[in-house]
């Protein structure tokens, strides 16, 4: 039955007014005679448009359940696990009977439970966490300027890529994200589970002047936002924070929501950048990729560059309408610096190793380093720590103490990382394997050798075995 409105009963009254039959009224509205018939005798003995008004019942509004049956439904609702109304009916209804009531019928108790309050409801079915999360007020901090406040975290991609062996292997990644203008300060993509090493490299990314001048976002931040993973809450990290003047702040423990806008940051990733990659593991594929893998961790970290500096930077923020490298760079602040950059990368560089310092400079992974410093510390054992996204150039130190940047004349020119120094190192080994496994297989095809072979000495007739005669089982004098 169509519930007419009492507009649209005026609408139809006035076009009799206006001339028009009932009967045309009737076949072009579907209302029938009578109704309309109804419909003007109301509108003539009320002048107001109540009398065109459905009428309300009386006893709209009220339930007729007594007030003992209402509190033992709503406790029935509230227990743990959630029983179905089709129980909890059956239960009031035995109850009811056994004290002389007329019991709800099944709709009745199907709306008191539907009027208990959400949150009630949320707090007795899934607990605090559940209620925290849904109902409780949260107070989301902005930040009033760039570097105000950093937030660094770690994510398990969903992507698989091909280790130094060539297996599959899911990467991580570490963000450091800018509140202010929700731009990425630095990153770095790696194998195997988050340690303060990884954190510190994309740490040191993000303070350092970046090489793209695309990527202006730089300089040391005053907060530092992180949750409580061990590598956030290291001795290391906090002495870093300590010596670069940064404030140092944990998110309360299980209390996700002031992570917000870096997660929303991985929902990018994860939705706009992982499905065009080989090896991506959608959801609901229970970890296994619908492409075959092919990418290096190498070749993931550049396309991850080139995802943030050109696309993520670049376009307006849902929620601040800018661009996040535009926003940060709009109110033209200086950005604060570490006093000395060689301070920083003995900080931050956690990747060290002990070497000796020769004459024509230092040995490193199979490269040799040079710097005139250098000349004066031959025989010295100094330390060198790397950057494993680049080791042109490594940074020495002798007692703690900065003595210079080495370089490696033949990987100055470009910048090359660890990995792929490695897989070059790697590479040409094997090729020198095959190589010799191929001259080696030709060697064994070729005939003896019998250049020196004696040809005229009579070789020695072959001396026929002795016979010996049967053992027998008579004892005899020349066996006794």
């Amino acid at each position: 039955m169509v519930q007419r409105t009492v507009e649209t009963k005026f609408a139809l009254l006035r076009q009799h007014d206006d001339g028009v039959p009932w009967a045309r009224i009737a076949a072009e509205s579907g209302v029938p005679l009578r109704t309309l018939s109804r419909w003007a005798s109301k509108d003539r003995s009320d002048s107001t448009s109540h009398g065109l008004e459905r009428p309300r019942r009386v006893d709209r509004g009220t339930r007729r359940i007594v007030p003992e049956l209402i509190e033992t439904i709503e406790a029935l609702a509230l227990r743990r696990p959630e029983p179905s109304s089709a129980f909890i009916h059956r239960r009031v209804s035995d109850i009811a009977r056994d004290r002389g009531l007329a019991g709800p019928s099944y709709s009745s108790v199907r709306m008191v439970i539907a009027a208990l309050d959400p949150g009630l409801r949320t707090l007795a079915q899934q607990g605090d966490a559940a209620y925290r999360d849904r109902f409780e007020v949260v107070f989301r901090r902005n930040a009033g300027h760039p570097n105000e406040q950093w937030q660094v975290d770690h994510t398990l991609l969903d992507v698989e890529v091909l280790d130094k062996a060539g297996t599959p292997v899911r990467p991580w990644l570490t963000i450091v994200l800018d509140d202010y203008s929700r731009g990425i300060a630095g990153y770095t993509v790696f194998i195997g589970a988050p340690t303060a090493e990884q954190t510190s490299l994309a740490l040191h990314q993000a303070v350092n002047r970046k090489a793209n001048p695309a990527w202006p976002i730089c300089g040391l931040p005053e907060v530092l936002y992180s949750d409580h993973g061990s590598d956030f809450t290291s001795a290391r990290l906090e002495r870093v924070c300590l010596d670069t003047h940064i404030r140092l702040i944990h998110s309360r423990i299980g209390v996700p929501q002031g992570r917000g806008k870096i997660e929303r940051f991985y929902g990018t990733v994860t939705t706009e950048l992982l499905p065009h990659l080989p090896g991506h593991i959608p959801h609901g594929t229970n970890g296994h990729p619908i492409t075959a893998p092919t990418l290096t961790l190498g070749q993931l970290d550049g396309i991850f560059e080139q995802f943030i500096v050109t696309d993520y930077n670049e376009r307006p923020h849902s929620q601040t309408g800018e661009a996040p490298s535009q926003r940060w760079a709009a109110s033209g602040f200086i950005p604060r610096s570490p006093a000395h950059l060689e301070d920083l990368d003995l900080l931050l560089l956690t990747a060290a190793a002990t070497r000796k310092v020769q004459r024509d400079g230092i040995q490193f992974a199979s490269t040799r380093y040079v710097s005139p410093v250098l000349a004066a510390y031959v025989g010295e054992n100094v330390t060198v720590r790397f950057n494993p996204r680049d080791v042109a150039e490594i940074r020495v130190y002798f007692e703690d103490t900065f003595l210079c940047r080495a370089i490696a004349p033949e990987l100055a020119a470009d910048s090359v990382s660890l990995q792929e120094l490695q897989a070059v190192r790697a590479q040409r080994r094997r090729d020198l394997k095959q190589q010799l496994r191929q001259r080696r297989s030709l060697a064994d095809a070729l005939p003896a050798d019998t250049r020196y072979a004696p040809t005229d000495v009579d070789e020695p007739e072959p001396v026929p075995p002795p016979v010996t005669a049967p053992r027998s089982g008579l004892r005899l004098y020349a066996t006794d």
